[in-house]
């Protein structure tokens, strides 16, 4: 890719301005085994955010994980301005990052979920890869991968704060968001015939949203997940058919899409701490 060779041979720092965009990549896909964070100024015109358009002049943060397929282009006046910091799995295999890192969702965010911040936020944010830089390039002890992982971790647990913020200050998009979700569940449930519960990949995709990312604002919107939701609108569902019908417990788990009654009351005392029985016999 024309990249100069990594000083370690398991993370690297990549100034962009330092970078002359003279190899041909053009409509060509890449699959990388590292991490890669990247963030990029001087975006011209608007960037599409979910269905809607915005405006930002700040610095735009992206997250990808290992394997995962991206395409670059190739655009003559394409912006120099950022870095990318990118690391192996290696690195942090000894470490509880290795489990935590899963947790962070916006390794599987679309690119138009990417993380827009503040000055004080990029100045945060630049302080920590400034660290890891030094550490990188000047120093090399016992204790430097140590150093590197805690500043990632670090690093991890500021962006997680920032897109949480996000959420809350893009409150418009997010509201329009979680209003459009709505309306698909309850008209999902809406019929008596016999339902298949709705996935979170497909909920996400009638959104045009990636499925990590529609779980972390509605858990930032709600407190809950797409699943929570999901069993929310079900169990609303469920005691209305047992309030209304005669239908068996087996007819009604059918009906909602279990292939097991088991199942089906298992989550209903789950969510309720009652038996579908005895939610019944209350009303009777």
């Amino acid at each position: 890719m024309g990249l100069p060779y990594p000083s370690n041979p398991l993370i690297t720092v990549i100034d962009h301005s330092q970078i002359e965009n003279n190899y041909q990549l053009e409509n060509q896909k890449l699959s990388l085994n590292c991490y890669n964070i990247s963030i990029k100024r001087g975006f011209k015109g608007q960037l599409k955010y979910g269905k809607n358009n915005y405006d930002f002049d700040e610095g735009t943060m992206s997250f990808i994980a290992p394997n995962q397929v991206i395409a670059i282009d190739n655009e003559a006046d394409r912006s120099n301005d950022g870095w990318s910091l990118l690391f192996h799995p290696d690195l942090i295999r000894q470490y509880p990052l290795a489990k935590t890192i899963k947790n962070y969702g916006f390794f599987s965010y679309e690119i138009n979920e990417a993380l827009h911040l503040s000055d004080e936020e990029e100045n945060i944010i630049a302080g920590i890869i400034k660290n890891i830089k030094n550490e990188i390039y000047s120093r090399l002890d016992n204790f430097s991968q140590d150093v590197i992982v805690s500043s990632l971790d670090l690093l991890l647990c500021y962006c997680n704060r920032f897109y949480n913020r996000q959420f809350i200050t893009r409150k418009m998009a997010a509201n329009d968001l979680l209003t459009k979700f709505e309306n698909i569940l309850a008209e999902h449930f809406a019929y008596n015939a016999t339902l298949k519960l709705p996935t979170v990949d497909k909920l996400a995709n009638e959104l045009n949203v990636s499925a990590a990312y529609l779980s972390d604002m509605l858990r930032s919107a709600t407190g809950q997940n797409t699943q929570q939701h999901i069993h929310n609108k079900l169990i609303e569902k469920a005691k209305e058919i047992l309030t209304t019908t005669q239908l068996s417990i087996s007819e009604i788990a059918y009906q909602l899409g279990f292939e097991y009654s088991q199942s089906f009351s298992k989550l209903f005392k789950a969510k309720t701490n009652v038996t579908p029985l005895a939610f019944r016999a209350s009303f009777n």
